[in-house]
């Protein structure tokens, strides 16, 4: 018998809009986090729930470890599980306070010689770890990892010593990008967004549109996609669309992409809901428990993504 006051799945019609049809995915697959997430996006939940669940990841170190970012798994704090725990905290709200002072301190004494995030700090190695994230025992700095860090901190108006020099770096990385990859634009997105300078980055994000449509970097027709090239080390087939970079109609890279490309994409996007409610995994699958505790963080992403487009969700 379910706990009183547990929520419970639908008993009556079968669901059927995308929300619906999601929200049985999570309750089926996710983790105690996704599942509050959820509740709290899309359901009116309540944001102390997320904080609580999230604190299962925190180490005393004010670090983030645990497979928080799935693909590193071991207890260790890691930037991208930090990173994650950043995202999850603005998501609702709570990127301030001690608990992001904490954070910083950490970052603090993770940072490379130039004051920016390494993808993987070494302490990760002898845990289980997807084979396309490298570890090494000096990691260089990488916008992957620093630039929606220092974006997140920026949009939350959080001032800390660190900042100062991830900022700097985050400009000289952006700003000298001449070939890239898309989760590395992602990240200089991540950072543009919510950079302090505007002009600077209005100036920088145009440059980088025009990057990534040489590049191909973004396919624009979902209906042709052997066109468009998948870099060196992504899963085949792991392309990405114009709301890969533009979340939301607020970021400077909505301005890459015409209305009609746009739509295109958001119509490709809400095509890949799957039959058990969810989306896919779209990079490389190497182990069966991080594609399981990534899939319901997808979903939730695309869920969001389509309703700030103005997408109908249900």
């Amino acid at each position: 018998m379910a706990e009183t006051g547990a929520p419970s799945l639908p008993q009556s019609s079968p669901p059927h809009t995308p929300v619906a049809r999601a929200e049985r995915f999570v309750w089926l697959t996710a983790r105690v986090l996704e599942q509050r997430l959820f509740a709290h996006h899309f359901r009116g939940g309540a944001a102390d729930p997320v904080e609580t669940a999230l604190d299962a990841y925190r180490n005393e170190d004010g670090g983030y470890g645990h497979a928080l970012e799935p693909d590193l798994r071991g207890p260790v704090s890691q930037p991208l599980h930090t990173a994650h725990a950043l995202r999850v905290l603005d998501a609702v709200g709570r990127c301030a306070g001690q608990r992001v002072e904490r954070m910083c301190r950490y970052l603090t004494s993770v940072s490379t010689a130039d004051g920016a995030l390494p993808a993987v700090h070494p302490s990760q190695r002898g845990y289980p770890t997807a084979p396309f994230v490298p570890v090494v025992d000096d990691p260089p700095s990488a916008l992957l990892a620093t630039g929606p860090v220092v974006g997140l901190l920026h949009r939350n108006e959080v001032w800390h010593a660190w900042l100062f020099r991830a900022t700097d770096f985050c400009w000289q990385a952006v700003e000298s990008l001449e070939t890239s990859h898309p989760y590395e634009i992602e990240a200089a997105v991540a950072f543009l967004d919510s950079a302090p300078d505007r002009p600077r980055a209005q100036a920088a994000a145009d440059r980088l549109g025009r990057l990534v449509r040489e590049h191909r970097l973004a396919a624009v027709d979902p209906e042709n996609l052997d066109v468009y090239p998948v870099s060196p080390g992504y899963a085949p087939g792991e392309h990405h669309f114009p709301y890969d970079y533009a979340r939301t109609p607020r970021s400077l890279a909505r301005a890459w992409f015409t209305d009609d490309e746009m739509a295109r994409s958001l119509d490709h996007l809400a095509a890949q809901q799957q039959e058990d409610g969810g989306w896919p995994v779209r990079w490389r699958r190497w182990a069966p428990a991080p594609a399981l505790e990534a899939r319901p963080v997808v979903t939730i992403e695309a869920l969001r993504t389509l309703s700030a487009h103005g997408r109908g969700i249900g």
